[in-house]
């Protein structure tokens, strides 16, 4: 007998990823947490791989989760997509999105426009800020969803894995002087927490030229060759370049991406767009 992918399993194993709790996930799917553990049961008796593992603060996926949630996703966008247009049930009103401010370039063109030729009659009010800016603005209720960047070692489901690179002008030495001159966003940002890690770990002199959340600040300072910076890999301009770890520079971390949102209180357009997040986000 055929083995098939039930939509519902499907759709509470994506919830159990994002949260990283059976206990948050069944608050959001409406079931009793036994009930959501068995569903996970019966998932992984299907695909014959377990898919998660339980740990003191919630659960983690395995490697085959992993692989599975990213189908899911996908599965699960491409079939709300299809009942939306076939049932007529087109999406409309207003939704505020907020995007970090080096992802604005490289992946909000794509989302905006794919989920435009969806949902012509949505429009999306987007804010674009430094994580802890947009954390701070979601928390306040100024957000319906939030696109934010965490460390690697937060037990949540990523989305995507963006590299930190540091970043000089193309022409410039600034990679060299000692004290070496920075160029990085507001303290609490992981760049610029993890710059000062990497270099104090290193023993590397360093001097803070300059720190401020403006991002077009920031690149201004490195395109005049007074300082480097540290961006996700995603985000280097073409008119920057990225400076090898031969010239002296420390490793530095991945970080991901995940979707900020509260599922038991979103609007089912708010919903549409995370699940379109969540499933073009990982290819582009």
């Amino acid at each position: 007998m055929a083995v098939s992918l039930d939509i519902d399993l499907l759709r509470s194993f994506a919830h159990v990823a994002e949260s990283g709790a059976l206990s948050r996930a069944a608050e959001r799917v409406g079931r009793s947490q036994a009930a959501l553990s068995m569903q996970m049961k019966r998932l992984e008796d299907i695909v014959g791989q377990p898919l998660l593992t339980r740990t003191g603060r919630g659960v983690v996926l395995t490697v085959h989760g992993e692989r599975l949630l990213v189908h899911a996703r996908r599965i699960l966008a491409s079939h709300d997509d299809a009942l939306a247009e076939l049932s007529g049930g087109r999406l409309d009103g207003t939704l505020r999105f907020g995007c970090p401010d080096d992802y604005a370039d490289a992946f909000l063109p794509a989302l905006l426009r794919s989920f435009a030729q969806l949902h012509p009659a949505v429009v999306i009010e987007v804010v674009c800020a430094a994580t802890p800016r947009l954390v701070s603005r979601y928390e306040r209720g100024g957000l319906d969803l939030a696109l934010v960047s965490i460390p690697l070692d937060a037990e949540r489901a990523i989305l995507r894995r963006e590299a930190l690179v540091w970043v000089g002008a193309k022409d410039g030495g600034t990679d060299r002087p000692d004290p070496l001159r920075l160029a990085l966003g507001d303290p609490d940002t992981l760049d610029h927490r993890a710059a000062l890690a990497a270099l104090s770990q290193a023993g590397r002199n360093y001097r803070i030229a300059y720190a401020s959340g403006s991002l077009s600040g920031l690149l201004a300072v490195v395109r005049s060759g007074q300082a480097i910076a540290v961006l996700t890999q995603a985000a280097v301009p073409g008119d920057l370049r990225i400076l090898s770890r031969t010239a002296g520079l420390p490793a530095l971390p991945k970080i991901g991406l995940v979707v900020r949102l509260e599922e038991r209180h979103a609007s089912p357009l708010t919903r549409a767009f995370a699940a379109h997040i969540r499933s073009l986000l990982p290819v582009l």
